[in-house]
Order: structure tokens, then sequence, then C-alpha cells
């Protein structure tokens, strides 16, 4: 795993945040307490000079209220001397404005050369204080120098109050002010420096503290996703990261114990797959090999190894029985030929589909099993049935009491013995049929006849059969085609298809009542062609109709016989259709007729490209 950089780390963050919390009470306090501190500052300056200008305005009122004589000194000296004594750092200009002819008596301008004695004052505050007796000032800058100044007149009243002598207009420098609250705020700002590079340092090991436990965590769940539960994290205290830490060694245990458990439980599953006499193999959705069993690598003379990852299909050489592997869901089981010249080897393959967690398909699992003895039996028991002779006793019974009676005399009867002949005729004729069937059924099951297949138009193929049929027919019965307007190709062996439908085809119209219509369909079913042919015969019971199809079963034997049935046309008829990888079964009712099915594989639109 890779490895976390400082400026990547939980540490650095930490410190960070812990830092911008300080800076961001720092600024918070910072500006309250500039707040608060420029408010006082201005209060107390304001009130300082508010102080001094009562005093002024005393001193001046005094002079205005002394009675002089001719030698004494003039008011505007006494006033010019009061002035020149008020003089301060912060107040810059002063000037005393008599009320009488609203002239300038004293000032003081330390910005300037000229005296503005005995000039006229205009000024709106001095007015309002002349003639209002207002005191106002208010706050300007100074455009020189750019420092703030305070501005502002205060009358001169009489001792009484009931009129106004003078006014006095003053300016006065704020800057110490300003000054003084730039020289806090600068220690202020070095403090927040100070405090903050202390706080980085302290930050950086209280980060410390909490991501060293995060980073061991780190490397024991490394070590824990290697397959190592052995070593445990170091518990340091009680609070949330201490609780983590236990935590994470309880998860540390019990990741253990469940890796114990499903090892106890693959090896037994292992144990299970490689003591079982029937092999298995699992694949993924795509039907490649995930997993095989050692009797299945022995069924199939293949180690897991060299089929892993192969498809299924090709594997079991299922080609020929399924197209995708999605087919499998639909067949269950399927016998599987893997013979070859020096051995028969027959399979059973049952497939099983395999669902995740939302019940989607995730994959298969093949259960695979040699029949190949239980086929043997199987093979042996048609075999026998297929040289069974109590078929043949019935025929040559009667062949031989007709014999015996043309034997004792009977030939001698020219009317009697062509009927007997004629008999023991048909009876020969049927037996050399029988004989023939069971001759097709056993080279069927010995798999020794050979398909000759070829691509052909069902639809026309299937309308020529019925032509010939009702070219034929009695008038006793009626065709009716419900055929597909489509063109559906078929991949089959003519011959054979054509002697399956010649049988369903004459014993439909064998049972069939006089007046009864024979219905011929041909249609498609999942990529399959269904064909059928249904009577309005007497049909037959329900738990018959899967019995048609075994060899020498006739549900009316007297019937079948008097007709010239041999009990096999329509076993027949099943071996051919299941060497086409079709399906034939029967529908019936006691009174309402019978309808005989069968399937075969369409020839789909990749097949012909690969053709």
């Amino acid at each position: 795993m890779k490895k976390v950089g400082f400026f990547q780390s939980v540490r650095l963050k930490l410190t960070i945040v812990y830092i911008l919390l300080l800076l961001l009470g720092i600024q918070v306090i910072g500006s309250y307490f500039g707040g608060e501190l420029t408010e006082r500052l201005e209060q107390n300056f304001n009130d300082s000079i508010d102080g001094r200008l009562r005093s002024l305005a005393y001193s001046v009122q005094n002079s205005y209220e002394t009675d002089r004589s001719d030698s004494d000194s003039s008011l505007e000296s006494d006033v010019q001397v009061l002035i020149n004594e008020f003089n301060e750092n912060d107040i810059q200009k002063v000037m005393v404005v008599d009320y009488s002819n609203r002239r300038v008596i004293a000032t003081y301008d330390r910005d300037l050369s000229e005296s503005d004695v005995g000039k006229k004052a205009n000024n709106p505050m001095i007015t309002s204080a002349l003639l209002y007796k207002n005191s106002d000032w208010e706050m300007k800058v100074d455009p020189a120098t750019e420092n703030r100044l305070r501005v502002g007149a205060r009358p001169v009243e009489s001792s009484d109050g009931e009129e106004v002598h003078a006014a006095i207009y003053y300016e006065a420098d704020m800057s110490s002010v300003y000054n003084q609250l730039q020289q806090i705020n600068n220690i202020f700002a070095r403090g927040t420096v100070l405090a903050i590079t202390v706080a980085a340092l302290l930050g950086i090991l209280v980060a410390r503290t909490i991501t060293k436990p995060l980073s061991e965590m780190r490397r024991q769940a490394q070590i824990m996703a290697t397959g190592d539960f052995s070593q445990k994290v170091s518990v340091h205290g009680n609070d949330e990261i201490g609780q983590l830490g236990i935590t994470f060694n309880d998860l540390n245990d019990k990741l253990k114990q469940s890796q114990a458990t499903t090892e106890g439980e693959r090896r037994k599953l292992s144990s299970v797959l490689s003591n079982m006499s029937d092999g298995v193999i699992a694949t993924d959705r795509s039907g490649a090999i995930t997993l095989m069993n050692a009797p299945a690598s022995k069924l199939i003379g293949q180690s897991f190894e060299e089929v892993q990852g192969q498809s299924l299909v090709d594997i079991l050489d299922l080609t020929d029985q399924v197209n995708e592997i999605n087919d499998v869901e639909t067949i269950g089981s399927i016998i599987v030929d893997l013979s070859n010249e020096d051995q028969q080897l027959l399979l059973k393959a049952n497939f099983s589909v395999v669902q995740d967690e939302n019940d989607e398909m995730d994959g298969f699992i093949t259960v695979i099993s040699d029949v190949t003895e239980q086929e043997k039996i199987e093979q042996e028991r048609r075999e026998f049935v297929s040289n069974v002779s109590h078929e043949l006793r019935t025929p040559l019974t009667t062949m031989r009491s007709y014999l015996e009676a043309l034997t004792d005399g009977a030939w001698e009867d020219k009317e009697i013995a062509p009927r007997f002949l004629d008999v023991t005729q048909n009876e020969t004729d049927r037996m050399i049929r029988l004989v023939n069937d069971l001759l097709q059924l056993s080279k069927m099951d010995r798999k020794d006849t050979g398909l000759f297949k070829e691509k052909v138009e069902f639809i026309e193929y299937f309308s020529h059969i019925i032509d010939r049929f009702e070219m034929n027919r009695d008038e006793k019965n009626t065709f009716r085609r419900e055929l597909s307007n489509e063109n559906l190709f078929v991949w089959i062996d003519k011959d054979k298809v054509t002697q399956v439908l010649d049988n369903i085809i004459s014993n439909a119209i064998k049972y069939s009542p006089e007046g009864g219509t024979i219905t011929f369909k041909a249609e498609t079913l999942k990529k399959q062609l269904l064909v059928s042919v249904s009577d309005q015969g007497m049909g037959m019971p329900a738990d018959t109709v899967d019995k048609i199809f075994d060899r020498f079963y006739r549900v009316d034997k007297a019937r079948s016989r008097e007709m010239g049935g041999t009990g096999l046309g329509l076993a027949i008829a099943r071996e051919i259709i299941e060497s086409h990888h079709g399906q034939i079964w029967a529908n019936s009712q006691e009174g309402k007729g019978t309808t005989v099915f069968f399937t075969l594989p369409l020839i789909n639109q990749k097949r012909r490209k690969r053709k």
C-alpha cells in the first residue's frame, strides 16, 4: 500500500484545523478588543478636549466680565494670552470670535504664519454657537496630512447664562489616538504570530497522539490483509481512539475465527468433492469452468489445469445439443457420449443454476456420472425386445393352424383352400413388416444407421407429403392445414422424417371416424419447429398416452392387428426424431381424438452464416 505523505496526512489536517480555530478565536477577540479600545480612546480624547475647552471658556468669560481701566490691558490681549497658554500638542488651531462684530479677537494656529485676528468668521459652527448656544463638533480629514481632526465650536456665555460673549472655534488632531491604536495592533499581531507558532507546535504534537494509533491500525490492517491475525493493536487510554483500537482487535479475532471456519468448510467441501464418485464441474455465468473435482477429471480425461477457463459446451462436446450455455438451464439433464474407438463412455450430465444474492444466474453446477453400464443394460433390454418372439407367435400360430387344416385335406376344398392361403399370406406379410421394423429399431439402437441430413424448407416439404396422402384419401376424411407463412429451414434426413410423418398421418387416417377432420400444423416455438397432426378419433386414456411410443405397445391390440399394425411405428418415429435432437409426444382425450406433436431444431441465422 502506498505510503501517505505528510501533506496528505491527517496530522497536517488536524494541525491546520487547530491553527484555524485558534486564529478565528484570536480574530474574534482582536476585533472585539480593537473596537472597544478605539471607542474608549476616542471617548477619553473627547472628554479631555471638552474639559480643556470648558476651562478655556471659563477663563475667556472672566476676561469679558472683568472691569478694566485705561491702564489695564485690553480684552484682546488678555484673551490672546489665554490662548497662548492653552497651547496643547493635540490642538492645532483655536480661535475666539467676538459676538458683537463676528470677528476674531484671538487665535492660535501652529500651521499658519499669518494671524486671523480681525477677520470676520463665517463658519456655520461658529454662527450656531453664537446665535443658538450650540456646542457642535464633527470629524474631518486634514487634506495636507490626512490626519483625522475634531473640529467644533462652543459658546462663551455670561455668568448668568443670558447672553453670549464669544465663541471658541478649535481643531484637535486625533493622530495620537490612532497612533496609539496602531502600536497596540502591532503588539497584538506579534502576539498572534507567536500564539500561532506555539499552537502549530502543540497541534503537531496533539495530532501525532491521534494519528499514531491510526497509523498503527493501518499497518495492522495491511498485515491482516496477508492473512496474519496473530498481532494486536496497542490500546492507549479509554477514549474514542482507544475504543476504536479495542473494536479493531475484536474485529481481528472475529476475522481470525471466520477464516478458520471458512478454511474448515473449504477443507470439508474439498474432501466431499474429492471423495464423490460423481464428477462436479462449476462454471461462471458465461460457461467458463472455474472448479472441477478429481472424479470429473478422471471421467473426461483432462485435469482441471487443462480445462480451467474453457467453455463447458466445448469440454463436454454439447455443440450438437445446445446452441448457447444458457440453453442447459432448460435441458436439466442430458446424456453425453464421449466414446472413442477404444472405449465406450456415456456420461449423464445434470445441470443446476447457481444464483447470487439478487436471485440472478451466477453460473452452473454440472454433476456428471458414468452411465455406460446402465446404457449397456438398456441396450441389451432393447435387443431382447427386438428379438422377442411373442409378437411372432400369433401369426405363426395362425399360419400353423391353417397349414394343418390344409394338410388334413382342406387343400382339396376349392372354396376353403384359397381363403386359408390368403390368410397365411397376410400373416406372412405382417411378420415380414414386423421383422423389418425390428431390424430398423435394432440398427437405430446400435446407431448403425447414419443420417444423411440436408437443409430442407419444411413447410414446402410437409405440404408435399400432405398432398400425397390427400390424393389417396377416402372421401370420409377432411384435411385442414394450418401451416406457417414463413420459410422454416431444418437440418434433417428427409427419408427418415418422411417415415415419421407417414406413420403419424397413417395412424390419424386409420383412427379417424367417417366425416372426421385431420388437422396439420407447423409453427415456431423457442428456436424449435413444432409440428402436430390431430385426428378426431376415439382417443385414449390419459394414463396410456405416454406409452404409445414404447415398443409393441397398443391401446387396442385387437384393432391394431386387424388394421395391420406392428406396434413399432411410433417407437421408430421416436428414435428418428430424437436422433434429430427433437422431441415427440402426444395429447389425447377419449372420444375427442389424438394429437401427435414433434419438434425439430430450426437452423438459426448464426448457423446459416457458419455454413
